[in-house]
């Protein structure tokens, strides 16, 4: 009896420790499963909130990502796919009015970063809100694209200084990279001449070469691995002379009806997928000349519109308003949603200025000032912004235009027009307020000049003003003429007492230039690389300077001869 009791209890027990575990089970499913269930379902939190990093050891992958891991990719999509850190989420916080943006060329005399650092606080100062960045040869580039840098190309480290210094103030910084027309930086090189549309010229890439998009998406890629953050992104495509004329180009044209705008759009609307590929939610902007003959289907068609906007541009004092606005109407009608125009502050009026003409691009502002107004016309493009475009060559084969710091007076009248509608007198006010000097458009300057580079600046207005008319007056003189002619000269035969009369007043010209122009170099060696002071001087001084030194010299070797017989030419042969 004894013993069948103890074994009662004994399964009692068991069948209570069963029934125990059974509901301890059911409890803890039920509560994992409503904590999978949050998981998946997601709600507001996981809407409005990043998910964190896991935290893993160094070369740990995350077991999600790999169970979930697309296939491996083609070679061709390995740009993409190794870029990934480049698709950050892009806050929204696009400014609503139109952007106003300062381009920088930096094809030629690229400003040294310190110089940005004191022209970056001016430029917001002024208006502007932005800087379009052209590189050109200017940027670091690595690998085999290194051969495109130039020999003072900025460091990284400069790029990041640029891009703090812009965020510091405020101002959208835009990078500008070309892709098609205006690559003459790389196809110089004759590694890349096989790429040319016009074999025997630099200008233009022939879109159709094996290797043409290849290097497109390594240049585009590398200049966007230094600017993850960049909202907008200018791929340039103004200009492509010689398209068509390659053998490529000829063959696909036959077979295609000789559709030139396709064959454009073709290459600039894969650049573009690249680009939205390359960095989700980056917005393009690229020029317009192109689409000017181009009609709108044809665009419409080629899916561009929903991948960039267009720039329009016109430099000219005397610009048709009713053209542009034909343009205009042409890109609303081809579904893009947003345009943006495209001034000149400077590196627009010759091809070889020295000296900006401030009136001449006061005038191109005041007409593009009269297409803004216009644009509540237009009910599906959105004006998007201006950029002052400041030209540093007309290509990357020419010669140097205006210097930089010559042309922020010109800078400041056009961002002030732009402020008030008009260089009124609050305009004029405001720019003298800030360059603290005084504008006479008149003239074309600024007097009493106090901004970043004003040394720079007064020192070419008096090589302008002054080197070429001093030499010349010298040897316009009396004496010069009758007595030192160049027959004189290269005889060695003159009167040493007609020599006097001019000797002393050469020697003074010389001596003035040499030492003024030793304080230009130590100015122009704070804010350009050596090569732009080489190139400057070469093209704006030498020729006077050398002119007065060879005076100098034959001068002083005649009046030691004594007034000698002439050198008889027949006897030294």
């Amino acid at each position: 009896m004894n013993s069948q009791k103890l074994m009662r209890l004994i399964i009692c027990g068991l069948v209570i420790v069963a029934m125990m575990k059974f509901f301890l089970s059911l409890s803890t499913s039920q509560g994992a499963s409503e904590k999978t269930h949050q998981v998946l379902q997601g709600g507001k939190f996981w809407a409005s909130q990043r998910i964190p990093k896991l935290n893993l050891d160094k070369n740990q992958e995350d077991p999600v990502k790999i169970e979930h891991a697309d296939p491996e990719p083609e070679k061709k999509d390995t740009i993409q796919s190794n870029k990934e850190e480049l698709k950050p989420e892009i806050p929204n916080n696009t400014p609503t009015d139109p952007l106003k943006i300062v381009h920088l060329d930096l094809k030629g005399a690229a400003p040294k970063v310190k110089y940005l650092k004191e022209i970056f606080p001016l430029l917001s100062s002024l208006g502007a809100n932005g800087i379009l960045l052209e590189y050109e040869d200017m940027f670091p580039y690595e690998g085999e694209l290194a051969i495109l840098k130039s020999s003072f190309a900025y460091s990284p480290e400069d790029i990041e200084e640029i891009k703090s210094l812009a965020k510091q103030h405020k101002l959208e910084l835009i990078p500008l990279v070309q892709v098609f027309g205006h690559l003459e930086f790389v196809l110089k090189h004759e590694k890349y001449f096989r790429l040319r549309e016009v074999e025997a010229f630099p200008n233009s890439l022939n879109p159709l070469a094996p290797g043409s998009i290849d290097l497109v998406q390594d240049i585009l890629t590398q200049v966007m691995n230094k600017h993850p953050e960049a909202e907008w992104f200018h791929i340039g495509a103004d200009e492509v002379r010689g398209l068509g004329e390659s053998e490529d180009s000829k063959r696909w044209l036959e077979a295609n009806n000789g559709d030139m705008a396709k064959l454009f759009l073709n290459h600039v609307t894969a650049v573009g997928r690249f680009m939205t590929n390359l960095k989700r939610g980056i917005k393009l902007i690229l020029w317009d000349d192109m689409f000017r003959t181009l009609s709108s289907d044809s665009i419409k068609a080629s899916g561009l519109q929903g991948l960039a906007s267009p720039m329009i541009w016109t430099y000219t004092p005397n610009m048709d308003v009713k053209v542009i606005g034909s343009y205009i109407a042409k890109y609303e009608e081809a579904g893009f949603h947003g345009v943006w125009f495209a001034s000149a502050f400077k590196g627009a009026s010759r091809i070889d200025q020295m000296w900006t003409p401030i009136d001449h691009h006061l005038k191109n502002h005041l007409q593009w000032q009269q297409v803004i107004t216009s644009m509540p016309q237009y009910k599906s493009v959105r004006y998007q912004g201006i950029a002052l475009t400041g030209w540093q060559r007309y290509e990357h084969h020419t010669v140097l235009c205006e210097l930089l710091p010559v042309a922020i007076p010109s800078l400041a009248v056009c961002l002030q027009t732009l402020k008030y509608g008009s260089f009124d007198a609050k305009a004029q006010s405001e720019v003298q307020r800030i360059l603290g000097c005084e504008i006479e458009l008149s003239k074309n300057e600024c007097k009493g000049v106090s901004f970043p580079g004003s040394d720079v600046y007064e020192m070419v207005k008096k090589i302008k003003n002054n080197l070429e008319s001093s030499v010349k007056k010298i040897m316009e003189s009396y004496h010069v003429r009758g007595s030192f002619s160049s027959y004189n000269r290269k005889r060695n035969f003159a009167n040493p007492r007609n020599l006097g009369f001019f000797k002393d007043e050469l020697k003074k010209l010389m001596n003035e230039w040499d030492s003024f122009l030793l304080t230009f170099r130590e100015s122009m060696e704070a804010i350009f690389y050596p090569d732009t002071l080489e190139e400057w001087l070469e093209e704006n001084v030498n020729e006077h300077i050398e002119r007065l030194s060879e005076m100098v010299v034959d001068v002083e070797r005649i009046i030691a001869l004594n007034g000698q017989p002439k050198a008889d030419p027949l006897k030294t042969r």
